[in-house]
């Protein structure tokens, strides 16, 4: 005997994901999909105390996991994800996009020259300690030298 409804069976054929399989086909945590469920990321509906993911939620999580590795906020990703939800055509979704990338591009090109900086900055103060280093290796070779030769005529 079946649980759903005759009135359900038509949306039964569409394919739905556990949080299980969601996790392992993207390699997360289970934890994570909750997560980004309670920041409004995802919407799954419920069937007892399981969570039933729709094939919706799974290209939300997808576009997601995009925007974290391009490294939006979750506010950023929401906005963007919740876009395709309502607009009708695709310019608007598309030219927010582009706005979120130009500047998360502009970004990570001014960490980037700030790693540059750092790095040289590093790269000098490493050379002036090579610097120290081989002037006082320098000194403590003199030294022995000078202490070796200072016994030998205190002893002749």
């Amino acid at each position: 005997m079946s649980t759903v409804s005759e009135a359900a069976e038509p949306a039964a054929a569409t394919p739905t994901f556990t949080i299980s399989d969601l996790a392992r086909e993207f390699n997360i945590t289970p934890r994570t999909i909750r997560f980004w469920e309670d920041q409004g990321l995802l919407a799954p509906n419920r069937e007892g105390r399981n969570r039933v993911y729709t094939k919706r939620d799974r290209t939300r999580l997808k576009l997601a996991l995009r925007g974290k590795r391009l490294g939006l906020s979750l506010a950023e990703i929401r906005d963007l994800i919740d876009m395709y939800d309502v607009a009708r055509d695709e310019t608007d979704q598309l030219t927010r996009l582009l706005d979120v990338l130009s500047e998360r591009r502009a970004a990570l090109e001014q960490q980037r020259e700030d790693i540059e900086a750092v790095l040289a900055e590093i790269e000098t103060i490493e050379a002036v300690c090579r610097e120290h280093l081989v002037e006082a290796e320098a000194l403590e070779k003199a030294g022995r030298g000078q202490g070796a030769a200072s016994a030998g005529k205190a002893a002749g």
